[in-house]
């Protein structure tokens, strides 16, 4: 299974999620390689600092960050159970040959009004690589959801009908991740019994029931 988490917005929490799907299937056994698409590297600079640490490996990263994503991804994946791709921000050809070579299009997006989570090039690019891969399933995931408030279940209604539709699971606003990446760390290295492993435990969960 490829896994692309894509959105053009920056800071919408990409890398974050990425890193800990990755990490999850990895503690599962599975065999997971992680594609930094992001010409700022990001999540080859987590892994790099989660050597320094001492820490051990779950899982590969390599940096692909060319528009000839979608050819060398399935390549990759021959020998890896799961391939996540960490994306871009405003490239569009890296996005689009993301899209081209993702089974599934997760695209981060925050609590926010109908400002500019979804970016409507993004889902011209997607409605593009649906032509030549009409099977790519895709969903909106909300990040960073601050706990009972009224913008994040305003914006999960508005998602419900929306195309893609928003993931059931939602990612919550903690500060444990923002900690456990500075030092090359998961939320499952610090607390694997925290509400936030609990939260990368449902995501993935769920992701299995939509792409087999």
């Amino acid at each position: 299974m490829i896994v692309a988490l894509l959105n053009q917005k920056g800071g919408v929490g990409k890398t974050t999620l990425a890193l800990h799907l990755a990490g999850l299937w990895a503690r599962q056994g599975r065999r997971v390689t992680l594609i930094d698409a992001d010409p700022q590297g990001s999540a080859l600079d987590w892994s790099e600092q989660r050597a320094r640490a001492g820490l051990p490996r779950l899982f590969g990263v390599v940096g692909l960050a060319r528009d000839t994503l979608h050819r060398e991804a399935p390549e990759l994946a021959r020998d890896a159970d799961h391939i996540v791709i960490d994306g871009p921000p405003r490239v569009a050809g890296l996005l689009r040959s993301a899209l081209l070579a993702a089974d599934l299009v997760l695209v981060p997006a925050l609590p926010s009004p109908f400002d500019g989570w979804a970016s409507g090039e993004m889902l011209t690019l997607l409605a593009e690589a649906r032509v030549f891969r009409p099977q790519i399933v895709a969903r909106f995931v909300l990040n960073r959801c601050a706990a009972r408030t009224i913008i994040a279940r305003e914006t999960a209604v508005a998602l419900a009908d929306h195309e893609p539709p928003a993931l059931t699971t939602t990612i919550g606003q903690r500060v444990v991740f923002a900690d456990a990446a500075r030092s090359g760390r998961l939320v499952f290295d610090v607390d694997g019994h925290s509400r936030a492993a609990r939260e990368i435990s449902a995501l993935a969960a769920e992701i299995r029931s939509l792409v087999r």
